[in-house]
């Protein structure tokens, strides 16, 4: 570039810089110029792999800007998030960005956003990668966008990769789109969390046809991250830790668990001990998160208990400590979610309490991320037969997948050019598709090295911080002096006598609500069913109750334990103890008159023990058992629950003496069970002890698995 144009470019952008961080004297970090040159003098692609916290927002807001003035239309910038678009958004209106965003948490407001982009009176618009697959967006306005695209940006870029920690289907579409790309056309892909085989995959997939990509990387040390690792023998301790120390920590921060049980039992737990904390999970209602975050970011709160769904793109920029109970399944992601402390603070305090079940929950969730061959075939299968588009409700009559498997298998056979989702549902296309075992087998393999090296970083005695960068393969990692290992424990590790009992009693506590089940779902004609609609109220059961869900931090271990064990025993004294204490705290209306066993061919001593000794303790009359009409259904967990329904329909009889007492019965029943899945089995066994004469029927479990 001529110096006297690259001496304007530099003086136009940096003044850009010092409105964007709002003082007039801040100066590029090293690389971010050369990347802003790149996309705007040269036009060119680029990748940026820089830690959290140096500017990588900058460099495209000032590179929009810039475009603009020049003469070129908005940017599209893809972003995985809400929370993070929230935040981008408002960083680019601080730089006089026009930034608007089409996300589900504001349908209300896209006519208004599309007219000012037809009016050309929007700098930067957010979508998120979902987006680019719905049909609507994908016909009228992506079409429309790229026409008059000034530079597109995908932000979060290690979600392209099947190697990255956080592969998303949706992600691969954006291969399509820049393929589609015209030449000259200026494309960015920034990225914190990306090894070296991730770098090469993305950049593989942004150059296209294009030529070499321009790729900026990076070290990765955070110089105000303080990292440790408390290795505490089980829940119980950390909790204990957590009531005893939590407010050590300077500031406010996160506390990262595993699962939506844990986060939401840790909230309740220190909320009840006068901590002021919340849970934000993927349960979480969109107004609460948008809240929650508010929440964190003025101090209103010392902590948010949260899952990954507060992840990337969270900015607080003086966020004190990030702890985590339970590990990460990677180094990388680790990486990524500590990521969010010490942006613009000095010190921050980073601490791992790894779990004793992490490896079982990294399983659970590598493998229900990965297709199944004979899943997908059956889609496809079914697909291919139908007369048109089929919606997901039908597809879910169709095969025996649920929801949530279902879309996201979608997902990945859309990615792969098998199906389209157009206006109506799915439909499959013309293209031949075939399970490549050999990349999903690739992955599996990646994912389990990914495990051992997390378990490496929680035992290793070297320096954690350069450990956790040399994971992403940063050349310049090199000893923190300021982690456990480098300058010795920085965190109390003494919990006293009294928070172990406070932990003790709260994880104690037993009882969850079981709720029932009230509409039949689509597609059970094509089962052979003529059920459909809502269960008629003389045929529902009502709620009921679990010891525990099996996710759970108190007794959920202690019934995972009971439910890996093969065996078939009668209920211990102490599980059966924490049974009486739930229905001691069950308000039903009406106080049950008899109890009913369900059939079981695993654990009937198990079963009925449970249901006699109820009916001992609470005095109430031994009904029997229900009987299955033919084998037990052999539906496993995890199908859909068409198919679930199907399989236990008329699944149970009752026998002669039982119904005899049912047609007199006074009051309602108990239902007792060992586990609950799907609770179609409670719905149907309830609907038969109803319409055989019972008032009402209770049910209660020991667990409630998911």
């Amino acid at each position: 570039m001529d110096a006297s144009l690259h001496s304007d470019l530099l003086s136009s952008a940096t003044a850009k810089l010092r409105a964007l961080v709002r003082n007039p004297d801040a100066q590029f970090h090293d690389g971010q110029f050369e990347a802003i040159s790149a996309l705007v003098a040269q036009r060119r692609r680029a990748l940026v792999v820089q830690r959290t916290g140096w500017g990588k927002s900058a460099v495209y807001f000032i590179a929009s800007l810039l475009l603009r003035e020049q003469g070129f239309g908005p940017t599209l910038i893809v972003s995985p998030l809400l929370a993070l678009m929230r935040d981008q958004v408002t960083a680019a209106e601080r730089a006089g960005v026009r930034a608007a965003a089409i996300n589900s948490a504001n349908v209300l407001e896209w006519r208004e956003i599309l007219e000012k982009l037809q009016r050309d009176e929007i700098d930067v618009l957010l979508v998120s990668p979902e987006r680019l697959n719905n049909p609507s967006f994908r016909e009228q306005q992506l079409p429309m966008l790229l026409d008059r695209l000034g530079l597109l940006v995908i932000d979060e870029a290690h979600c392209i990769s099947d190697w990255g920690h956080d592969f998303r289907p949706d992600y691969r579409r954006i291969r399509d789109l820049i393929n589609k790309l015209p030449a000259g056309l200026p494309v960015l892909a920034t990225t914190a969390t990306a090894n070296s085989r991730v770098v090469e995959d993305v950049a593989e997939q942004l150059a296209g046809g294009a030529g070499e990509v321009f790729t900026l990387r990076g070290t990765l040390a955070r110089d105000s991250l303080r990292l440790g690792v408390l290795r505490l023998p089980s829940p119980r301790m950390q909790l204990a830790w957590l009531l005893s120390h939590i407010e050590d920590f300077t500031g406010s921060g996160i506390i990262y668990t595993l699962t939506v049980s844990a986060a939401e039992d840790i909230a309740r737990m220190l909320r009840e001990a006068g901590h002021q904390v919340a849970a934000y999970t993927g349960r979480t209602d969109l107004e609460e998160r948008e809240r929650l975050e508010a929440a964190l970011k003025n101090n209103e709160v010392k902590a948010l208990i949260a899952t990954s769904a507060l992840g990337m793109g969270f900015d607080k920029p003086d966020l004190g400590f990030v702890i985590h109970i339970g590990a990460p399944s990677s180094p990388v992601a680790y990486y990524q979610q500590v990521g969010r402390a010490g942006r613009g603070s000095i010190n921050a305090d980073v601490l791992l309490l790894p779990g004793t079940d992490d490896a079982e929950i990294w399983e659970y969730f590598a493998t229900s991320s990965m297709p199944d061959q004979v899943r997908a075939t059956a889609v496809l299968e079914a697909l291919g037969q139908a007369d048109g588009a089929m919606s997901v409700p039908a597809l879910e009559s169709a095969v025996n997948l649920r929801r949530s498997p279902l879309e996201l298998l979608l997902k990945v056979l859309a990615v792969d050019g098998a199906v389209e989702r157009v206006a109506g549902g799915w439909m499959r296309t013309d293209l031949p598709w075939s399970y490549d075992a050999d990349r999903y087998k690739r992955v599996a393999a990646s994912r389990v090295h990914e495990q051992r090296l997390m378990i490496d970083y929680e035992n290793t005695r070297g320096c954690r911080m350069e450990f956790l960068t040399a994971s992403l393969d940063d050349p310049r990692s090199a000893a923190c002096g300021r982690c456990d290992n480098c300058a010795g424990a920085w965190y109390n590790d003494h919990i006293p006598e009294e928070s172990k009992d406070n932990a003790q009693n709260a994880l104690g506590r037993a009882g969850v609500s079981i709720e029932p089940r009230k509409l039949y779902p689509s597609g059970l004609n094509r089962l052979g069913h003529t059920l459909k609609g809502k269960i008629p109220e003389d045929e529902q059961v009502s709620i009921g109750r679990a010891l525990a869900r099996l996710t759970d931090l108190g007794w959920g271990n202690r019934l995972r334990q009971l439910f890996a064990d093969p065996a078939d025993r009668p209920i211990d004294k102490t599980m059966f103890e924490a049974c009486i204490k739930v229905l001691s705290e069950w308000n039903w209306e009406q106080r049950p008159v008899g109890v009913v066993a369900m059939p079981s061919s695993t654990r009937p001593q198990l079963v009925t023990s449970l249901a006699q000794q109820l009916a001992a303790v609470g005095r109430l009359r031994y009904l029997g058992q229900l009987e299955y009409r033919g084998k037990p259904p052999q539906n496993g967990p995890g199908g859909n629950s068409a198919f679930r329904v199907a399989a236990v329909a008329d699944a149970f009889e009752i026998p002669e003496p039982l119904e005899a007492l049912l047609a007199n019965a006074p009051g309602p029943v108990m239902l007792v069970d060992d586990l609950t899945d799907s609770r179609w089995s409670l719905a149907m066994a309830g609907r038969a002890l109803r319409i055989a004469g019972a008032p009402g029927v209770l049910p209660f479990t020991l667990g409630i698995a998911g």
